[in-house]
């Protein structure tokens, strides 16, 4: 293994080469679209997106906000075979600070938020969207730091509350907002893809899915795969209004035994695999997967931006992984968003660039340039890769941020 160590415009960037691959030892977890924590992951960035788009069209700028701590509390809902009816709301935690006005013009903030989220419960939870309980707790409060003097107001305390867009510092320098990183790696193995393909499949909108539209979307996938033999286990909820007794809901369940195993011949060739299902149905007592709405969050259950999937869509222990939650963070400036993309997106050239795993972490020092991280580290299993080429592929990386938030803000980047 070597290391060579370099400083680029003030980042200093350490590129280890001939390190040795990962196990092909796998364990991983994905959590579908209609878990509760992919609904609160996918909330934030949706409220993220809408204030984005809003303060864009009226201002011309992307506002300071951050919807990032935003939680969802589960309702309770009554089931039974063929029917079944929500008896409590689900709380929606809006959480977060956004700036309410700009330049005297204000912004209508709580509308935008509650718009949004009947918005997207209608779509992912269409039986949820009548029975919300919104919370709303967005300030404008700014970080420590806004120190109280004679001489006026600092740059901080006008944060969320800018007389014009040239209260902005982004409009002159993009600074890393906190200290804080960002981990990418690549490629997926065959099991990993796998996996995220089928909980897509199930959860998703898919020929599967609207042939049986008692699949709920609220699904689950704990794998494993020991480079011989992958095992799965899945929670695969069904819709009770589709499902008349007990019956059904057995012969529904290996439907799905049987889709899982068609996907894995197509997907997974050659692979000894087992699936595993619903293992805490109990069917002699009617202890089953069986919800009104496809999703837990019917009952009980909570989700919180940030304990579901990585950037990549998958929670991988065995691999590089850090604890930010992306979802819901500014798109401009917040690292921990920006980084994580980031440096996926750069794994995934890397490899492609040398033909074998690749690895990058990028980690900030907050109010230090955004294109400038205090420390870069590449991890390359290939062991004489052209150093020039890796670090063009780092300069192009660390130049794309702007590009990184049209995209979020316009093209609306799935990040889990």
């Amino acid at each position: 293994m070597q290391r060579v160590s370099t400083t680029v415009q003030n980042s200093s960037i350490t590129i280890e080469t001939g390190r040795p691959c990962p196990t092909d030892l796998v364990l991983l977890e994905r959590k579908g679209l209609g878990h509760p924590d992919t609904l609160a992951d996918h909330l934030a960035e949706e409220l993220s997106r809408t204030y984005s788009r809003y303060t864009l069209d009226r201002f011309g700028a992307v506002l300071h906000h951050n919807f990032d701590k935003l939680a969802l509390l589960g309702g309770s809902c009554e089931v039974r075979y063929g029917a079944g009816r929500m008896t409590a709301p689900v709380k929606v935690l809006l959480n977060g600070r956004a700036a309410y006005a700009c330049g005297g013009k204000d912004i209508p903030v709580r509308e935008l938020a509650e718009q949004a989220v009947l918005a997207f419960f209608q779509e992912r939870l269409p039986e949820v969207a009548g029975h919300l309980d919104l919370v709303f707790n967005i300030t404008s409060n700014p970080s420590p730091g806004a120190v109280v003097t004679d001489g006026g107001g600092t740059d901080r305390s006008r944060w969320f509350a800018p007389r014009s867009v040239d209260d902005l510092r982004e409009r002159r320098v993009l600074l890393a907002n906190d200290t804080s990183l960002g981990t990418g790696w690549a490629p997926m193995a065959p099991f990993e893809a796998f996996s995220h393909a089928l909980v897509n499949h199930l959860s998703g909108i898919s020929e599967f899915t609207r042939a049986n539209p008692w699949c709920g979307s609220d699904v689950k996938l704990m794998g494993h795969f020991d480079g011989a033999r992958a095992e799965a286990i899945l929670c695969v909820p069904q819709k009770s209004d589709h499902v008349p007794d007990r019956t059904a809901y057995l012969a529904n369940t290996k439907e799905v035994m049987a889709e899982c195993t068609r996907f894995a011949e197509q997907h997974l060739p050659g692979v000894d695999i087992t699936f595993l299902l619903n293992a805490r149905d109990v069917p002699e007592k009617d202890e089953l997967y069986l919800t009104y709405t496809g999703s837990s969050i019917e009952s009980g259950d909570e989700g919180v931006v940030g304990r579901g999937n990585r950037v990549n869509g998958l929670i991988t222990p065995l691999r590089p992984m850090n604890l930010e939650g992306a979802s819901g963070k500014n798109p401009v400036y917040h690292v921990g968003k920006l980084y994580n993309l980031a440096a996926t997106r750069l794994a995934q050239r890397l490899y492609e660039e040398t033909g074998s795993y690749a690895e990058v972490h990028l980690v900030s020092a907050t109010g230090q340039r955004l294109d400038q991280p205090w420390k870069v580290l590449v991890r390359l299993a290939a062991g004489t890769p052209e150093i020039a080429k890796v670090q063009a592929q780092v300069a192009l990386a660390l130049g794309s941020f702007p590009e990184l938030t049209d995209e979020l803000v316009h093209r609306g980047v799935r990040l889990s």
